[in-house]
């Protein structure tokens, strides 16, 4: 056995498994995982007992890693320990925070993944008791710890894998429930089922990798994450996953959405999707744009959606948008936002909004309801941190600032399981064109929508009328998101939903549908619950 004074090794002795060295840099820690053979380990006094073992870490190539280190809120950190989470969407990371302040000398934090973005939180004790996880639904209104919170999600989860040094033992492959709570104080709080006789509280809020001044992250993150191999399960064309967090990818030969959240060594699931209309800004772009942070940054397309309106009477017309998902290694991911009230950026929020409709309040901005209407994915191209779904139907309501402030936008999305908040800002064309640099002949196709009366930026009636031209023509391109004509059914059932005879009548018969005056998303698409 042997002993180091310094401040961030407390302890260290051989796994009694293997022989390898396992370190408690924290006095007050009484497990850790061997880094070797994956050995659960309890230390009682000077002795180390084996009481199991850990599954292996899936690899999702995050740029976190075990002696990375950094400063938050003034203190200096250490990542000791790290506790990696499955659920019906994929899996995320938590990792244990050591700081070389607090009562005892240190003090442990939790570092966790939320919606492309980290939280960082702290366990605290919860006086008046856990309600049961059983009575939890999003949207739910609570009181705890003395605060109002809004539940954002609620899924059942299974810990698979642990590594390094950790305040508890680890509840290996046994299900529970973890559900996120957010206030209009950006905060977020997570109630842990994982011991349903004593459910973990948990207070923390957002923060960036660029804020934490962090060294040691893994190599790869700092420059371009290297590829993970992957082949298509549909036509066996070769994939690149570059993106730690992907958890969906798009064939670029046959356009197969694939499912790569759950690993990729065994079987992959897929679905195929009908052809849609090409990006007005490509795949891979770098573009150098605001959006929210204090200074330009250069901003990537990794990602392309188009989005359907699921009106409530067949009969009226239906509205299409398109979102680029676009990623930033230290500032996460934001949403840039091509609908017919034009162009906005728009990136998920920790925290909720106060008051109730139709007027919401967040940040001391005061917003107003527009719409409230059913989306789903029509057509999908790149990567996305989250599992997407065929034919998935999302709740969604648009909120437009009041006032001075009309520029803001705020979007609700619910799914079955979950809300999120979505906060941004209007962008003019012509700063995105010049962003990405796309040609000048563009720009006329891209301010279009600018013109609408009700996006505040109405400039003539010739405009409004060449406007009226370009729906006309966009309907007859646009992927339809509804049922069938009968006048295509016959070459659907007899070439196929992907062949060109059935993709060609689609567009010169007719697809139906149009475009929401003045509507369109503002919001981003649902992800997962806060750490995830």
């Amino acid at each position: 056995m042997a002993s180091d004074t310094s401040p961030q090794r407390g302890y260290r002795a051989a796994c009694p498994n293997c022989g390898a060295p396992v370190e408690f840099r924290s006095p007050a820690s009484a497990f850790a995982v061997c880094s070797y053979c994956r050995s659960t380990i309890v230390r009682d006094g000077e002795t180390l007992r084996r009481i199991g073992r850990s599954a292996e870490l899936f690899d999702d190539h995050t740029p976190l890693q075990l002696g990375a280190a950094g400063r938050y809120q003034g203190e200096a950190f250490t990542l000791v320990g790290r506790l990696q989470y499955r659920y019906a969407e994929g899996t995320w990371n938590e990792w244990h925070a050591l700081f070389d302040s607090g009562p005892d000398g240190q003090k442990s934090g939790w570092l966790s993944e939320d919606n492309g973005r980290y939280v960082f939180a702290f366990d605290a004790p919860l006086d008046e008791g856990a309600p049961a996880a059983a009575s939890l639904y999003p949207g739910q209104m609570l009181r705890l710890a003395g605060q109002a919170w809004s539940v954002a999600s609620v899924v059942p989860t299974r810990l698979i894998a642990a590594q390094g040094e950790l305040p508890f033992p680890p509840a290996l492959e046994r299900e529970f429930v973890v559900a996120d709570l957010r206030n209009p104080r950006d905060e977020v709080a997570t109630l842990d089922y994982s011991d349903a006789a004593a459910p973990k509280w948990a207070l923390g809020g957002p923060v960036a990798l660029s804020e934490l001044a962090m060294t040691g992250l893994a190599a790869a993150s700092e420059k371009t994450l290297s590829a993970r191999g992957v082949t298509c399960p549909s036509c066996g064309n070769a994939l690149e996953v570059k993106l730690a967090s992907t958890q969906s990818i798009v064939c670029p030969q046959c356009h197969a959405v694939v499912d790569v959240s759950q690993g990729v060594g065994g079987e992959l699931q897929h679905y195929a999707q009908e052809n849609g209309s090409e990006p007005l800004i490509p795949l891979g772009s770098v573009g150098s744009l605001q959006l929210g942070a204090p200074q330009l940054l250069p901003w990537q397309v990794v990602g392309y959606v188009e989005r359907c309106e699921l009106p409530d009477d067949p009969d009226d017309e239906q509205v299409f948008w398109r979102e680029y998902l676009l990623y930033h290694r230290s500032a996460g991911f934001v949403f840039l936002v091509d609908s017919e009230d034009g162009w906005s950026w728009t990136a998920t929020i920790t925290g909720v909004p106060g008051d109730a409709d139709p007027v919401v309040r967040y940040q001391g901005v005061a917003y107003r309801k527009l719409y409230g209407y059913k989306g789903k994915v029509t057509y999908v191209l790149g990567e996305f941190y989250w599992k997407l779904e065929r034919d998935q139907v999302t709740n969604n309501a648009d909120y437009q600032g009041v006032g001075k402030d009309s520029a803001k936008r705020l979007n609700r999305e619910q799914t079955d399981n979950e809300i999120v908040w979505s906060a941004g800002e209007a962008l003019d064309a012509a700063v995105v064109r010049r962003a990405f640099k796309l040609p000048e002949a563009r720009q006329q196709t891209m301010q279009l929508r600018d013109a609408l009366p009700t996006s505040g930026y109405a400039q003539s009636l010739v405009a409004k009328l060449f406007f009226g031209f370009f729906v006309i023509s966009v309907m007859l391109m646009l992927f339809r998101c509804e049922s069938d004509s009968a006048d295509c059914s016959e070459l659907r059932s007899t070439f196929g939903e992907a062949s060109t005879e059935y993709q060609n009548c689609l567009r010169s018969g007719g697809s139906g549908g149009g475009f929401r005056t003045g509507g369109g998303s503002f919001g981003g698409y649902s992800s997962g619950g806060s750490h995830k």
